[in-house]
């Protein structure tokens, strides 16, 4: 009797033992298959964002064509021209500036404007502002007017502004630098 109990333990651990291992080996065959997942669809997302910024960047080649404006570009696909240049220093970091300006998508819709919403006043550097606005301003003078094209991944982003801004927008702003 002692020698069967013996058995039927040693056989009950012996398959307890597979069983763990078993379940361990499927664990990491559904986490090893997750991550395949994961990889996958972040994949998958990174070409789509690829497509987005590319018709992006079409449509804003497009709008410049149209417009036969010759413009500046910048690393972060910021595009700008100076309307008007001003003979006063550049604007720095930690500098407050009032900008009166009107904002536009590429299909020429007036969204806002200093003249409904009053001038835009903020610090340069702390942010607070659209960061294709910041990046921009540091390439100006004070007085200075320009041109500047922002696209969505420096405006609003996937979202846009919950209000006129509609989500993956370029923007068209036209600045004129009050101070």
């Amino acid at each position: 009797m002692r020698l069967r109990l013996n058995f039927i333990l040693s056989v009950s651990v012996i398959m307890a033992i597979v069983i763990m291992l078993s379940c361990k080996n499927n664990c990491q065959m559904q986490q090893s298959s997750r991550l395949v997942d994961a990889k996958e669809c972040r994949e998958s997302m990174e070409k789509a964002n690829r497509y987005i910024v590319i018709q992006e960047n079409e449509a804003i080649n497009d709008y410049i064509e149209r417009h036969q404006m010759n413009v500046a570009e910048t690393g972060s696909g910021l595009r700008y021209r100076i309307v008007k240049q001003c003979d006063t220093e550049f604007i720095k970091r930690g500098d407050v500036i009032s900008m009166e300006y009107e904002v536009r998508l590429l299909t020429g819709d007036l969204l806002y404007s200093s003249k409904e919403n009053g001038k835009k006043t903020f610090l340069v550097g702390k942010g607070g502002v659209e960061s294709g606005l910041e990046e921009v301003v540091l390439h100006l003078h004070k007085g200075d007017v320009a041109d500047v094209i922002i696209p969505s991944h420096l405006a609003f982003g996937l979202l846009g502004d919950g209000d006129k801004v509609p989500p993956r927008a370029a923007l068209i702003y036209k600045i004129k630098i009050c101070n």
